[in-house]
């Protein structure tokens, strides 16, 4: 028996139809909202720019355990035969946390005075594990910070919260349940979004099959 994911997930609204888009199967509602680009809990907002994020709640019928998987979800964009795929969380958060996890096309120009040479738009390397030696190679002085102001309060602030973090711990929750559950679905999309003309979520899981209109 799979057992579901702990502290992860979003907390699903009280029904499916509370949601913009939903469907029933016999054994189950499902409740959908299309985000774009943004994710995150109520109230705080992360964009990541590779990805469509789609919310999605799993309201299984009384007494029903369902076996929920991100891998039940597709994405089909303008109507297209070929779908896209719900990506794993960990590989999202990866993106997020290394801006050189994909080597992309950058414009780098230098400048020298005598023998130093200062590279400008070369993106700086982010450190993978301790005593990665990429960003010694490229690392650039760190740039001044203005003095945090103190809270009157003397309570500190706890620290803000980071996308990679956010990204795991809001995913849809994978496992077995008899409770609803709620969380972030990741769709790699590089294009802009104002070609995306239709856009439908479809779920194809041991309660049935079901598509949703996002767009």
């Amino acid at each position: 028996m799979l057992l579901l994911w702990q502290a992860t997930g979003l907390p699903p609204k009280p029904k499916a139809a509370e949601y913009p888009v939903h469907a029933s199967l016999e054994k189950l509602a499902i409740g959908a909202e299309y985000l774009v680009r943004s994710f995150g809990p109520r109230g705080q907002t992360f964009i990541v720019n590779d990805y469509l994020v789609v919310e999605v709640a799993l309201y299984p019928a009384a007494g029903q355990a369902l076996v929920v998987s991100s891998g039940q979800f597709t994405l089909r964009m303008n109507g297209k035969k070929s779908v896209l795929f719900a990506q794993a969380p960990a590989f999202v958060a990866a993106s997020l946390k290394y801006p050189d996890w994909e080597r992309r096309p950058t414009l780098t120009g230098g400048a020298g005075i005598g023998d130093a040479v200062v590279i400008l738009g070369q993106p700086q390397s982010v450190e993978r594990f301790p005593g990665d030696p990429r960003p010694g190679q490229t690392r650039l002085p760190a740039p001044p910070r203005a003095p945090e102001a103190e809270d009157p309060s003397g309570i500190d602030k706890p620290p803000p919260a980071r996308a990679d973090e956010v990204v795991v711990e809001t995913a849809l929750p994978e496992g077995e349940t008899r409770q609803p559950v709620a969380g972030f679905l990741y769709f790699a999309h590089k294009g802009k979004t104002k070609s995306i003309r239709s856009l439908e979520l479809i779920y194809n899981g041991p309660a049935g099959t079901a598509t949703l209109r996002l767009l």
